[in-house]
């Protein structure tokens, strides 16, 4: 009996190429290199990000089992990636049985056309949507007003970035980026019929656009959101935020499409007891969130009448196949990392070129998007995004290893580079340092560097060290190599002092 091959089971697809907002259009130095010269963008960040990061503080201190938390949480999403795939034919089963519908999507492309041809089904030109980094990972909005349907946000920092026709900068707080002089400007250019008079003070610019959003909110038929969990168990669907106007979209329309990424899924309802403490602890800094609305299904009579779910992959299968780098799929989208990250403090999340910024983008975004896809892929840069300092691994909620899967990360991004300048000065340098002669031959070499030197520092080196020296000092090599001074009158004297002390303190221990 003759044997079958199969075939090797094959890498599951990525978010396609262009599509979307998972690729910036430079690699992240050149675009931090720009970020770094606004300095009210920096001042702004600063701000922002100390005042969120002590809030966060004060409220994880209070509770003595926040470790075990933190624990929980992770164990949670490690079983639940697990055994996704059972996961999320249990959540569709259940929402089906409640009356929602059920859509797959395996990029972003597929859940635009979804969404497109839904509200099309509805007769309606416009929706009003709930903060969703799905679908901002996607690009919906831009879809659907290719197609003449306008998405108003509701959230305030996203109406302010889409009134500024900008771009998002943090996963929490879109607007991060802008002061309150900024936005009342947006808003005396962008809002129909504000008052001309409106000033600075926070409580007025938000009732500016509490004002412009109410006549959305009452009018408008059909609401698009995403989803901070969804509960296998039950088919419940969950939003947190902190506005209310999340709850105006959840309940007033007649249509509501959600789509949510596959690993936002939990195994049960119970579940929500851990990450209803984790999330808003770490996002906002506060103990719980001012709104959190759950639904299941349809219910008669009360909230939306027809209701869809949109499972968008979109890369998360390829990230999911990645032993290592399926972790990230564990975050919860809290921004805990970005506000303890020196990095984004300076940079920003505009350099990163994606809609998931700082660390948890840095290693999300080149799993889902791919980092090779084309030749100086700006996602291959994200990886090194990082002084690796370990602060987003301490401030995680469900403990992913950002560091570590940064690391891997960057090795893998070297296996797909081929031959390149550096690996070729790594392949000489190795060369000349497994042979005694060749080593010795080259210290005394790099001695003449010293004739550049200015100020004990060389200048910039040649590619490909230019990398180096671009960011980092240079140090002028000594006078004498290590070798050469051991080697010397002066260097065995010191040796034999230092065998001779040591040879004191043992004695004195002996003694004592």
């Amino acid at each position: 009996m003759s044997a079958t091959f199969l075939g090797m089971p094959a890498t599951p697809p990525r978010s396609p190429y262009g599509t979307g907002h998972l690729r910036g259009d430079r690699k992240f130095p050149a675009a931090a290199h720009d970020e770094l010269r606004n300095e009210q963008l920096r001042r702004n960040l600063g701000r922002a990000t100390h005042t969120i990061r002590a809030k966060r503080l004060n409220v994880t201190g209070e509770l003595p089992d926040w470790e075990e938390l933190r624990d929980a949480g992770s164990a949670i999403k490690t079983d639940t990636m697990n055994r996704l795939p059972e996961l999320l034919e249990e959540l569709e089963r259940n929402v089906t049985a409640r009356g929602g519908t059920v859509h797959w999507a395996r990029d972003g492309v597929e859940a635009n056309e979804i969404v497109a041809r839904l509200v099309r089904e509805t007769g309606s030109d416009e929706v009003i949507k709930v903060k969703s980094m799905a679908t901002q990972e996607i690009g919906l909005n831009e879809h659907l007003e290719s197609l003449g349907i306008t998405a108003h946000e509701t959230d305030l920092a996203e109406l302010i970035v889409q009134l500024a026709h900008d771009k998002p900068s943090h996963i929490l707080v879109p607007a991060i980026h802008r002061n309150r002089d900024e936005i009342r400007e947006i808003f005396l250019n962008e809002i129909p019929g504000v008052d001309p008079a409106l000033d600075n003070v926070p409580a007025h610019l938000a009732a500016a656009a509490r004002a412009y959003l109410r006549e959305k909110f009452m009018t408008t038929k059909v609401a698009v959101s995403g989803a901070n969990f969804g509960i296998a168990e039950t088919g419940t669907l969950s939003v947190v935020e902190s506005e209310g106007n999340g709850r105006m979209c959840l309940t007033l329309p007649d249509t509501l499409i959600t789509v949510m990424g596959i690993e936002k899924v939990l195994p049960r309802y119970q579940d929500l007891e851990v990450f209803l403490q984790l999330l808003p602890r770490s996002s906002t800094g506060e103990r719980m969130n001012p709104y959190t609305s759950m639904w299941t299904g349809v219910t008669p009579g009360d909230g939306p009448q027809t209701f869809h779910l949109v499972l968008l992959d979109n890369g998360r299968t390829a990230a999911l196949a990645d032993r290592i780098g399926r972790e990230a799929l564990n975050c919860i989208r809290c921004s805990a990392c970005l506000n303890v990250c020196p990095v984004y403090e300076r940079a920003g999340g505009h350099a990163y070129g994606s809609t998931y910024p700082g660390p948890i983008g840095a290693v999300l975004t080149p799993q889902l998007a791919g980092m090779d896809a084309a030749k100086d892929d700006p996602n291959s840069s994200l990886p090194y995004a990082s002084s690796l300092c370990g602060a987003c691994f301490d401030a995680c909620p469900v403990k992913i290893d950002i560091p570590s899967l940064l690391v891997e990360l960057r090795h893998q991004h070297t296996e797909q580079s081929g031959t390149t300048a550096e690996k070729l000065a790594m392949k000489a340098a190795g060369a000349v340092m497994s042979r005694p002669k060749a080593y010795t031959a080259a210290q005394k070499a790099s001695r003449l560097g010293r004739a550049l030197a200015r100020d004990g520092k060389l200048p910039a080196l040649p590619p490909p060290l230019n990398g180096w020296s671009d960011s980092r000092d240079t140090p002028a090599p000594p006078k004498q190599t290590f070798r050469a001074w051991l080697a010397s009158a002066e260097g065995a004297a010191a040796m034999r002092e230092a065998s001779a002390e040591h040879t004191r303190n043992q004695q004195q221990e002996d003694g004592a």
